[in-house]
């Protein structure tokens, strides 16, 4: 993280990350809410704690070292990216991009691929916006609709939509995962996604066969609305340009910029009112925004005073070589998501000890970065608690109901692990 003198390694120094765990994991476990306690109070106080039991030093060094944590430049970078983003995936939603696109996929499917068709709408839907519960969030009420026409099983439509926008959570170039994973581990987007796309598109292609089969005689309703095609260009356009290799802050900027050309010229909006759906979306941020610096101070203050040194030697203990090195970050990240339930915070808490142990072992940063994110989506897939499956079930479903058809996950997490213990790709590992 810093150039500041790591002290040995010091169990005690963990005691911040430890606080926090009891707050959010303790009081939400007692309470039954795992939203009850806001993540961003817990860091707060965690990292109030930090500075304060920093014996040694000053109160004026011990915040230095807190802020020099939170500024790191790849912190702050993750930032401006989540602003871009958050602009972005607000404009485009403001402008009926996203309805356009899932209208768009359903009408080029053939009867007979409604249940592949809404997978793939799911997939390419959170590819393109980069989050998994916006996708989600706009998806599952057509998902519910369709149900009703055609008689599906409602839980596993619903788990359809939510494990197509894994996918793209876990793939996508401006999804917040994606950027930290990447800026931890300190590669190129384009290069996890390469990486990343070896284990995720095996799995899609098993969940879209999977679909195919099941879903012959289920047909396409005949009365979706008529698309209007040119909405789908800001996607596409930032798809095909990230894809060949342009700097992400530069592509979101271009995508932000055809938001406003193309709302403003179909009356979707006006010129101010392009502004406001920007504006929301930055504030859409916000939590993230402060979670990230919370952590990054706590977790650079926890990394001076020798506890990263301490975990990653522990854990590292009886490892031996890169296999043992890739399975303790998969551990890691898999027991972090499952205590915050969030894939985004799990990362942030465990990117810069993965950094250590990939440092420790060669293994290549463009394969842990993978890692992460692919764990962090399978943990993310086991727990009846997260933000994704609270919400796909709202008020006319239980979690644990559409965990029953929610495969893709487990699939991805299964070929992930497998590609540890045969070292696949070979490129990579």
């Amino acid at each position: 993280m810093s150039e500041q003198q790591t002290k040995a390694p010091n169990f005690w120094a963990l005691t911040p990350l430890i606080l926090f765990l009891a707050l959010y994991l303790g009081s939400s476990i007692i309470l039954g809410d795992f939203y009850k306690v806001p993540i961003a109070i817990a860091f707060l106080i965690a990292s109030i704690y930090a500075i304060a039991t920093m014996r040694k030093e000053k109160l004026e060094e011990r915040i230095r070292i807190f802020c020099q944590g939170a500024g790191n430049h790849n912190i702050v970078l993750m930032i401006w990216i989540f602003v871009l983003a958050g602009a972005f995936a607000q404009s485009a939603k403001a402008m009926g991009a996203i309805d356009a696109t899932v209208y768009a996929t359903l009408k080029a499917l053939p009867n007979g691929f409604l249940l592949p068709g809404l997978f793939v709408a799911a997939c390419f839907i959170s590819l393109s916006i980069g989050t998994s519960v916006g996708t989600i969030a706009t998806l599952v009420p057509v998902a519910i609709g369709v149900a009703e026409q055609t008689d599906l099983n409602l839980a596993m439509v619903v788990a359809i939509i939510v494990g197509g926008a894994y996918f793209g959570d876990n793939l996508s170039f401006i999804s917040d995962t994606t950027i930290i994973a990447t800026k931890s581990q300190g590669c190129k987007m384009s290069d996890k996604f390469k990486a990343n796309s070896y284990i995720a598109f095996p799995a899609a292609l098993i969940m879209l066969a999977y679909y195919t089969i099941i879903g012959q005689d289920v047909n396409i309703p005949s009365n979706l609305p008529d698309v209007e095609w040119i909405k789908v260009i800001p996607y596409l356009c930032v798809l095909a340009t990230v894809l060949a290799g342009i700097d992400v802050m530069i592509v979101l900027a271009i995508g932000i910029g055809l938001t406003g050309l193309i709302g403003i010229a179909t009356g979707s909006y006006d010129f101010f009112g392009w502004l406001a759906a920007m504006d929301q979306g930055v504030k859409g941020m916000s939590e993230l925004i402060i979670v990230t610096l919370l952590a990054g101070g706590m977790l650079e203050i926890i990394r001076h005073n020798g506890g990263i040194l301490y975990l990653t030697q522990k854990i590292t203990k009886h490892v031996k070589g890169k296999k043992g090195g890739e399975l303790c970050i998969a551990a890691l990240v898999i027991l972090s998501d499952m205590c915050t339930a969030n894939n985004t915070i799990a990362i942030v808490t465990t990117g810069s000890i993965a950094k250590e142990i990939s440092e420790k072992y060669g293994i290549d940063n463009r394969r842990t970065a993978s890692l992460l994110d692919t764990f962090a989506c399978f943990a993310q897939g086991l727990i009846p608690y997260g933000a994704q499956m609270l919400i796909a079930a709202g008020s006319i479903l239980s979690p644990i109901e559409i965990m029953r058809y929610l495969y893709y996950p487990m699939i991805i997490g299964v070929i992930a692990l497998i590609s540890i213990f045969v070292r696949y790709p070979k490129k990579y590992a």
